[in-house]
């Protein structure tokens, strides 16, 4: 991202943990929505954060944070005590029911003692809370950013939301049998790095299916999961994709009528994946994401669509034969022009927002409460350790980041200058229903029942129709 947009953006503690799972995945980021952001700046090294404490004096101001997660609410109470311990600034962590976060802002922004720290899930949410948004573009915290595009900003250029968690998901592939490849006679690449667009990847990808049995591979794709429910990978992630190109020509982070620009995009590298996979293409309506993932930890495939949550469907698979350190990323390529500088769909569902209407103490109070959580040794020990997040900023250190190879993947492509990341514009996506009929048009697609154009119809039609009945909700 570094020139990186990032107009949609999920949650993410699926360091294997934050989002539960991810059949599950999608559903738990439908609710995140983002916008085109400014182009990322070099963000400042992790040594030269001025001491979070200094923000507020101690004494001065307090902080209440409303949290939504009701499963580390013990975290947030334990650091809550540290930080009132070891600074004397009372902080309240209150947490919201399951499924309730919304209604209960609601309720207690009003109150006299409203939360100074809350949180939004994009720019979606941006529009509801911007009343009680703080600009915080003079803070450590944005300024310790890896990845300064993906936070929310306003009209005025004002940053107004900072993620504090993040996934990403591109294509997974086993190293070692990509080294193997390249060692053969005739090989396209020499390495996997050499990958940098569609063309390159579909020439490889064909090459080394025809070379499957050599290799010791049944196909070169994990099975694209096409059975209803496990389809999100292919209706919701890859979707992303054309969608993600069509809102940057056009400039927007939603639209009511989709024309699919990108349909043929989506073509390439969907038609990539059937066709070169472990499965026939009309069997795929009885694949799950478990069979998918399985398929690539025993070795049956050198490449599977998933995003860094799938580290523990890898590595927990009976008889795994995929070392730790094989466990790459590369982006998803599709054709679009300037792919080479593409870098993984990266987002996020969870920003901190300060509130702009409680007194200038607090507000102060909840700044330096933040920034000492991802700075102080207690609070990035708690952030990696405790509540399994990849926490966006510069001020951890190797050895306090994630360990499993998927998340060091996402934080390597986050710090690379040159690549920019993909917004996860799905969570714009109008409905459920959409994404439903979507995969149904795909699987009968894959099946030969229909044409591409026929599911490119579907999209068009089905979106402006769930559009409209959302509008006519309202």
């Amino acid at each position: 991202m570094k020139k990186k947009v990032i107009s949609a953006l999920l949650s993410i503690a699926m360091v294997a943990t934050l989002l539960a799972g991810c059949g599950s995945k999608e559903a738990a980021t439908e609710e995140a929505a983002t916008e085109e952001a400014a182009p990322a700046e070099e963000a400042a090294p992790a040594e030269e954060a001025a001491p979070a404490e200094e923000s507020a004096e101690a004494g001065e101001g307090q902080v209440y944070y409303l949290n939504f997660k009701p499963e580390v609410d013990e975290v947030w109470q334990s650091l809550a005590a540290k930080y009132t311990e070891e600074t004397g600034v009372p902080v309240k962590v209150v947490t919201a029911a399951s499924g309730t976060y919304e209604q209960t802002l609601k309720s207690e922004i009003a109150n006299a003692n409203a939360p100074t720290l809350f949180q939004i899930n994009g720019p979606v949410g941006y529009q509801n809370w911007k009343d009680y948004c703080l600009d915080l573009k003079d803070t450590d915290l944005y300024s310790w950013l890896l990845d300064p595009s993906l936070v929310i900003t306003g009209e005025d250029g004002g940053v107004y939301g900072i993620p504090y968690v993040v996934e990403g998901y591109g294509i997974i592939y086993n190293n070692a049998i990509m080294e193997k490849y390249a060692a053969m006679d005739g090989a396209l690449v020499k390495s996997a790095d050499e990958i940098t667009n569609f063309d390159t990847l579909k020439s490889v990808v064909e090459d080394m299916q025809a070379k499957a049995a050599d290799l010791g591979i049944e196909g070169v794709f994990a099975s694209t999961s096409l059975t209803p429910g496990e389809d999100w990978r292919w209706q919701t992630h890859l979707a992303n994709l054309p969608v993600y190109y069509e809102y940057k020509d056009k400039g927007i982070s939603d639209t009511d009528a989709l024309e699919f620009t990108y349909s043929d995009n989506y073509k390439n590298i969907f038609d990539l994946y059937i066709n070169n996979s472990c499965t026939e293409p009309g069997l795929l309506g009885s694949k799950s994401v478990d069979d998918s993932m399985a398929e690539f930890a025993l070795g049956k495939a050198a490449m599977v669509q998933n995003g860094n949550w799938g580290w523990g469907q890898i590595s927990g698979v009976e008889g795994n034969t995929v070392a730790e350190g094989d466990v790459k990323f590369m982006p998803i390529y599709t054709g679009a022009a300037g792919e080479e500088n593409q870098g993984l769909c990266t987002g996020t569902e969870n920003f901190f927002c300060i509130n702009s209407q409680a007194s200038e103490a607090d507000q102060k109070a909840s700044i330096a409460f933040v920034e000492w959580i991802f700075s102080s040794d207690a609070g990035k020990d708690a952030v990696t350790n405790e509540l399994g997040f990849i926490a966006p900023f510069n001020t951890f250190e190797d050895d306090e980041k994630p360990t499993d190879p998927l998340a060091q993947e996402v934080l390597r492509y986050m710090a690379d200058s040159s690549k920019t990341s993909v917004a996860w514009n799905f969570t714009s996506f109008p409905s459920q229903q959409f994404k439903d009929d979507f995969g149904a048009a795909l699987l009968e697609y894959a099946a030969g029942s229909i044409a591409w154009d026929d599911v490119k119809a579907v999209v068009v039609e089905r979106w402006a129709a769930e559009k409209a009945a959302t509008a006519e909700a309202e």
